[in-house]
Formats: C-alpha cells, sequence, structure tokens
C-alpha cells in the first residue's frame, strides 16, 4: 500500500477552530460582561449617596455594556486565512513523465541566438 501525499502540509494550529468551540467562547465572553454589568449597577447603588462620581461612572458602565457585549458576542467568526501562517511546504519532487515508447516526445523549440552566453535548454 503507497502512502499518497495531497502535496500540502499544514500545521493543525493553523486551523479555524471548530464552530461549537467558537460559540462557547463568546457565550464565556457574554456571561463575563453581564457579569461585571452587574457588579457595576451593584456599585451605583451602593455608592450613590456615598461618592456620586463613582457611583455615575458605574451607572455609565451599566448602561454601556449590554450593548457593547451583544456586538462583541454577535461578532462571528474568525477569518478563513487561505494559508495558515504556519505553513510548512511540501518537499518538491520532479514531475513523472511518461516514456518516450508511450506517447511521442514533444520538440522544445531553441531560442534564436542573441549573443547572450545564458543557458539554452535542452532540445531532448
Amino acid at each position: 500500500m503507497r502512502k499518497q501525499s495531497s502535496g500540502q502540509a499544514f500545521r493543525i494550529t493553523g486551523a479555524r477552530q471548530g464552530l461549537s468551540e467558537d460559540v462557547r467562547g463568546r457565550q464565556r465572553r457574554y456571561v463575563i460582561s453581564m457579569a461585571v454589568r452587574t457588579v457595576a449597577v451593584v456599585l451605583t447603588v451602593v455608592l450613590w449617596n456615598v461618592e456620586r462620581p463613582v457611583a455615575i461612572a458605574t451607572l455609565v458602565l451599566g448602561l454601556a455594556l449590554p450593548y457593547i457585549a451583544v456586538v462583541i458576542a454577535n461578532a462571528g467568526r474568525e477569518n478563513a486565512t487561505s494559508v495558515p501562517k504556519t505553513f510548512i511546504a511540501a518537499p518538491t519532487r520532479p514531475m513523472l513523465t511518461r516514456e518516450a515508447s508511450d506517447t511521442p516526445a514533444e520538440s522544445v523549440p531553441e531560442r534564436p541566438a542573441t549573443g547572450s552566453s545564458g543557458p539554452r535548454p535542452d532540445p531532448s
């Protein structure tokens, strides 16, 4: 049995995260944001008659956090990249060619002589 290679090798760290893992992460961020909002609202009530400027700041935080949390939670999945940053190039192998008896050889036209000493293609 031969091992077949796809020609490209990718590290698994370059793959996108799974859908369930992505949803779980967004839910976790939303719950944390709402916990911070709850603490801010409780601090607003506790500090209203003690330290009014701090209470107003926590009130603004408590009002703004739901919008920010929803925007972050609905931001969607990360963009899929065409090639991961950790791309590993597979070693290149020469192309397999058919033997001369199977197919007629294609002729390679020669370059006209221009006086340059550069390499010329081999006509065989």
